[in-house]
Parts: structure tokens; sequence; C-alpha cells
């Protein structure tokens, strides 16, 4: 996964940029670069090969500074994990950037038909692609914004986009299709990144772009329109988890410091949601009523990863608390099936981020076929817990290492409270034994 960072505000643009950009390590990547503009108005790059440390050593025999820019990690997909071919990347004029997080699945033919217009492509990449086809239109449209809004129609693929250039100052484009855009919110500056934690300890009010969205940023304010230009409403929400949160707080490494983290992430999640007294569970309001759960004949839960094999334990207590027949499914494999989903199905869906690509489209096409969907999420506002009819939020913070603990746990225990609250609904679980199950 590739990260992206970009900002605009009073601050100093490069220690902002390089200090999100080492919050998105995690991700996993083969180079890194920044691109920023000057008071003057000049455009500066600087990319590295292999650690973020190269960049910075970069910077520290190059130095650059300005009011406004953009950085990335790059985990390779097209071309060789150069410094050639590591973001920020121009278009022939050297006066647009772009980064990019995603495939270009008709890079090629795009290459082929911008060529034709005396185009002169110097990397490998698919992204150098997007650069030309904005400068492209930029010869027929003033404004940057619009030259976008035409040319990500012109895309294949899934992407998220951070675009600056040189002759609009101080504003910044972010583009969604697929991968998740996250916009901060603050006084007199913006943000843009792949994740929260790069945001987190400079403002906590953000909101996510939602899919096939366009955010522009400046100083002064944010704007969000679809790939058409009409306007949209971002859903603002404020981040709870405490910016040290995102840190390793002594820890050699995060996987150490979540782990210690679980029976927290545990309680916060459990904590007002069921009565040790009588046993009963009280999940978060959703548009879907008990007299519709008491409809429901069957259960599937779709997930990925770590999510898939909490469903897996899932549908052991979803059997014997409510006495109800769940099926599992990888999400990337439940649309090409043609699962047999009507109204009287519940689709479960599980996602740390939210942002899960393959479990996005199997809610969507549970919900086109007439199911109701409840989601097990870490993050409110995100794409899953906005598009579900319901969702029961674990809160185990953010999760930096790779190999998934306390999000993992958190997710099991949402999905037991969610079988006792099924089971006594159904009638399956008495109240002595909900009482029992509570107190263990």
């Amino acid at each position: 996964m590739c990260g992206i960072v970009g900002y605009v505000g009073n601050k100093q643009v490069v220690p902002v940029i390089i200090d999100g950009l080492r919050k998105l390590e995690y991700r996993g990547y083969d180079s890194a670069g920044i691109a920023v503009v000057d008071e003057n108005h000049d455009l500066e790059i600087r990319r590295a090969e292999g650690k973020l440390r190269n960049l910075e050593e970069a910077i520290r025999l190059h130095p650059l500074d300005g009011t406004y820019g953009i950085g990335h990690t790059r985990w390779a997909t097209h071309g060789r994990p150069t410094e050639e071919n590591a973001h920020p990347h121009r278009d022939c004029t050297g006066r647009v950037v772009v980064v990019h997080n995603g495939i270009i699945e008709n890079y090629l033919q795009l290459k082929e038909r911008l060529r034709k217009t005396d185009h002169n492509f110097v990397t490998e990449t698919d992204t150098e692609v997007i650069a030309h086809l904005i400068e492209e239109y930029l010869r027929e449209e003033e404004k940057l914004e619009v030259a976008v809004q035409r040319a990500v129609r012109d895309l294949r693929g899934i992407f998220a986009l951070a675009i600056i250039s040189v002759d609009e100052p101080d504003l910044i484009i972010a583009v969604r299709q697929g991968p998740p855009v996250v916009i901060g919110l603050g006084d007199g500056e913006y943000f843009v990144a792949s994740d929260i934690p790069p945001i987190l300890q400079h403002t906590r009010d953000v909101f996510y772009l939602g899919e096939r969205e366009i955010a522009v940023l400046t100083r002064d304010s944010v704007r969000v329109t679809d790939f058409e230009g009409d306007l949209r409403e971002p859903q603002q929400q404020r981040i709870t988890w405490d910016p040290i949160m995102a840190e390793k707080g002594g820890f050699k490494h995060f996987m150490l410091k979540e782990i210690y983290e679980q029976p927290r992430a545990v309680r916060d999640t459990v904590q007002g949601r069921i009565s040790l007294d009588t046993g009963r569970v009280y999940l978060d309001e959703m548009d879907i009523t008990p007299a519709e759960f008491k409809k429901f004949d069957r259960v599937m839960i779709a997930a990925c990863g770590t999510s898939w094999h909490a469903g897996l334990a899932g549908k052991y207590m979803l059997e014997q608390l409510a006495r109800v027949p769940v099926e599992v499914d990888y999400a990337s494999e439940f649309r090409y099936r043609d699962p047999v989903i009507d109204e009287k199905t519940l689709l479960l869906v599980i996602s740390q981020s939210g942002e899960t690509a393959d479990t996005i489209a199997a809610l969507r096409g549970a919900k086109e076929r007439g199911a109701r969907v409840l989601s097990v999420c870490n993050v409110q506002g995100s794409m899953i817990t906005r598009e579900s009819d319901g969702t029961i939020l674990t809160h185990a913070g953010p999760e930096i290492g790779v190999a998934s603990t306390k999000a993992f746990t958190s997710q099991m225990i949402a999905l037991y409270l969610f079988a006792m609250y099924f089971g006594q609904l159904r009638g399956a679980l008495s109240q002595d034994d909900a009482r029992r199950h509570a107190q263990e």
C-alpha cells in the first residue's frame, strides 16, 4: 500500500509531511518523495529509493521549504523501485505534480493516446500518466479542478490522488476512487492523508472522502464534489483516539504495544453494552429494528484477512447462542459465487478500517439484492459504517502493527455481544444463560 500526505497552511510544510510519512511506514514502501511550492511559486521535489531516512538525507543535503506540498511512500506495482519511479510525478511542463495510491488499469492506452499529442514520459509508472492527462486538459481549461474532474473520468482502476500545481498557489486537490482518503480540518490549515495517524497530532476533526469524490483544499476552506462537479456534503467527525495511541509509547515496536493494549480495547468495546445483573445486551441505535432482526432466518458473514478469521469464530457464537444458520465467505469471493440472498438474510461484514474494497463490494452487492447489512468496524465515519444499516463499533484505537492483535480481539468481543443480543431477540438465549455469559 502506498501512503499519501498533503498539507496547506501556515506551518513549515516539510516537517509536517515527513512526520506524516513516518506515521505511514507501517504500510510498507520501497521509496519516498516530497514536492513543495514556496512563496515565490517555485516547485521543488526530492525523492529517494529505500527508507524514509534516505529522503531525509536528500533534504538535508539539498534543503527545501514551502507553504504547501504533498508527500508519498511508494510500494511498487508498475515500474521498478528506483528513485526515478518514486513519486511525486510531474507533467511535461513540470508545473503539475501528482502522488497516487492504487492501480490505473488503462494507463498503457492513455499513454499511447497522450504520446500522439507530444507528451514525453520519463518513468515506467502508471502514475505519471495522470499528471500528463491533467496537463492535456489544462490546455482547454483554466482551472486545475475542472481539468482533474475531466482526467479522473478517463481513468479505469482504483486510485487515491493528491495533486498540486504551481499555477494555483495554496491549493491541493484530493481524489478518491477505491483506496481511503482522510481530510483533516485545522484552524487555517488542512491535511490530506491515506490514514488517520499522520493527521492526529494536528487535528482530530476529519472526514473521509466518499467513493468518486474530489476535495479541494485551501488555507481557508475545503469543498467536496463528485467527479461530475456536483457539490457533496462530507460527514465530519471527531476522532476520539489520543495522539499518543498512535505512538510506540516506550515499547520496542507497535505490535508489542498493541498486545498489551488488548485488555483496554476489550473493556472499551464492552463498556455500556451489557448488564452484568440481567445479561441483557444494548447495541447502538441502528436502522434495523428488533422486529426486523427476529425475521432474519440466516446470517452471512463477509470479511477479508484477520476479519475473516474473526468471522469464522463468530459463526460458532451465532449458531450456538442465537440458533441461526451462518455462512462465512471471503469478501473477495462473495460477489463472484452469486450467493442466494433475500430480505430474510442478514449480511454481517467485518472490517478494522471500514475501507476494505472487497468487503465494501460485498456489502453493496447484498444490499442490491434486498439484504440488510450490519457491520463490525473500528472506524466511525468510514465507508462501511456509512453504507451499513447498523454498526457495532469496536474501540481498539489505531492498530499500526501488520499482524493484528487488539483489533481482532475487539472484533471477537463485538461478535460475542451480537450473538447474545440476537439470541435474546430470537428467544434462543434464556435470561439465566445470558447472565452467565455476561459474568464469564
